[in-house]
């Protein structure tokens, strides 16, 4: 009797309505064609009511505060530490084609007027190594893959060349239009680090005629889109939220000139990678000839870099800015051999030792994450909690209230480990370890941030964590830091009876591209690396 409802017509329904509509629809077809009216019809519907009411998931009507207008909270800083002269010293190495000469000084980057004060007005007197390079070479439009320290300064470095330009060119964000067109996309992994690197956006671009916004998961979609509305020049966002705009037709692509990833291993690692080929494949990106990449982290596995060479053009430059005095020297990293049952205890003895200092206490799961902070304020200490779980109003709560000092202690998942920047922590502990070693970098790398001294204490379970031993002892030989017999025993037993000396390698990462002496293959390309020691080189990246 209804004959568009039939064959693949069903299935087409089920494509475009969702399953929640199509129950909806096959009700009332059901309804129709048994004719049933009155009562029986009315209870079709409520079932029907009932069913989509049930299975809808929660409204997001979060609307968070607005960010400071006051110029002088817009441009607050923490001073730099003692150690900040010390970035003098770290080795660079920069491999590819041509790079550009790096700079020693803001005033050689040739940023405008207006760029330069609001540079200053933030604090920062002279640039770090990784804005010493990768500031001219963002600016010579080469694509940049910046592997360098957390707390390094690498937010800048990829943002000061890209507003110079934008600026110079005379961008102007545009409120007339229903599609917003960005030059600059931004992306990172979490809401937390996005909504940091808006922030730094955003004081760099004061009083001047660019306009970054933010946009990310958590909060409500239309105030989200009325603030995007109102012009965009460079636009921030986490992958789900950013698809999600240009699903809805707010945002156009054919304009983008840069295309930057955070934290980009944690990009391009199983969860977040389809998203960004859906992103560099949606309608209107330009290709990758045609734009300019940039990738920025800690670290980047050998994986990760094939993985990135999909994405950067094929004489792409690879920074690699190495750590002072090795792995993290201005973090003093101590570990603690205990059993799974007697952490708690650990952690209580040693929180109480280390009186009101600002303290990460990190975690494996988003339970644990909770009990552990309910058991902490139950011993008196002022504690929050911050994971994927948590309502976003109550994340960014917990922050502020981190932040801010009223509470000294925070526990977290990975969801605070990736390139948090919150002031003066003094101390983070592993209450578990990771299961990889560049997660176990990043949590360390929350303190003893831009020449700041820290302390990271981590809780070792031989049941638990052997695996990671033999990483945990090269970072910590790197670091030129006292490794534990017991933890140099546990990793090395077996495999080498008269003791273990890492080789001095002073980067966390190199480029996949270099040859096994050091040479760079003639293409640059990763294939042809991966052709020569296929044969020779079997193990993956720990």
């Amino acid at each position: 009797r209804l004959p568009w409802l039939q064959g693949d017509a069903l299935s087409l329904s089920a494509c475009f309505l969702g399953e929640r509509a199509l129950f909806c629809c096959c009700c009332c077809c059901c309804c129709c064609c048994a004719k049933l009216k009155g009562r029986m019809l009315q209870l079709y519907l409520l079932l029907c009511a009932a069913f989509l009411f049930l299975t809808a998931g929660p409204r997001v009507t979060y609307v968070p505060p607005p960010p400071s207008e006051d110029e002088e909270s817009i441009f607050s800083h923490y001073e730099s530490g003692v150690n900040f002269d010390k970035y003098d010293e770290i080795l660079v190495d920069v491999s590819g084609t041509n790079p550009p000469p790096a700079i020693m000084t803001f005033d050689e980057a040739a940023l405008c007027e207006s760029l330069k004060r609001n540079v200053s007005k933030s604090g920062y007197v002279k640039p770090t190594p990784v804005q010493k390079h990768g500031i001219p070479i963002i600016s010579a439009g080469r694509d940049l893959m910046a592997c360098a320290q957390t707390g390094s300064g690498k937010t800048a470095a990829f943002l000061l060349p890209i507003l110079q330009q934008l600026m110079a060119d005379g961008a102007a964000a545009s409120c007339f239009s229903e599609m917003q067109e960005p030059d600059a996309i931004i992306v990172a992994p979490t809401r937390e680090l996005i909504n940091q690197i808006y922030l730094e956006a955003r004081k760099f671009a004061y009083g001047t005629c660019v306009r970054p916004v933010v946009v990310y998961g958590g909060v409500s979609t239309g105030h989200q889109i009325r603030d995007l509305l109102r012009g965009c020049n460079v636009l921030c966002g986490t992958p789900g939220r950013l698809l999600d705009m240009i699903g809805r037709g707010k945002v156009g692509l054919t304009k983008v000139r840069y295309l930057v990833l955070d934290e980009a291993d944690r990009m391009l690692d199983m969860g977040f990678e389809p998203d960004m080929r859906r992103l560099v494949a949606s309608p209107g990106m330009p290709s990758k000839e045609n734009r300019q990449t940039l990738m920025f982290s800690a670290t980047f596995p050998e994986d990760i870099q094939r993985l990135a060479a999909d994405f950067l053009k094929t004489d792409y430059l690879f920074l690699a800015v190495g750590i002072v005095g090795g792995a993290c020297s201005d973090v003093e990293q101590t570990f603690v051999q205990v059993t799974k049952f007697a952490k708690r205890d650990q952690l209580i003895d040693l929180l109480k030792s280390t009186g009101s200092e600002r303290t990460m206490v990190f975690v494996e799961t988003k339970r644990q994450a909770d009990f552990i902070a309910t058991i902490l304020c139950q011993e008196k200490f002022p504690t929050t909690s911050i994971h994927g779980d948590r309502e976003q109003w109550q994340r960014e709560q917990a922050l502020g209230d981190f932040r801010s000092g009223k509470c000294s202690v925070l526990v977290a998942t990975s969801v605070g480990a990736r390139g948090l920047d919150i002031p003066d922590v003094q101390f983070v502990v592993n209450f578990d370890l990771p299961n990889n070693i560049d997660e176990y970098v990043h949590r360390i790398g929350r303190t003893g941030r831009c020449g700041n001294t820290g302390r990271a204490v981590s809780f070792y379970d031989p049941g638990a964590d052997s695996e990671l031993a033999r990483s945990l002892v090269t970072i910590l030989s790197k670091a030129q830091q006292e490794v534990p017999s017991w933890l140099e025993e546990s990793a090395f037993s077996g495999h080498s009876p008269s003791g273990f000396n890492p080789p001095r390698k002073h980067f966390a990462s190199t480029d996949l591209r270099k040859g096994p002496q050091g040479g760079f293959f003639q293409d640059g390309s990763v294939t042809s690396q991966l052709a020569a020691q296929t044969a020779a080189d079997d193990e993956e990246w720990e």
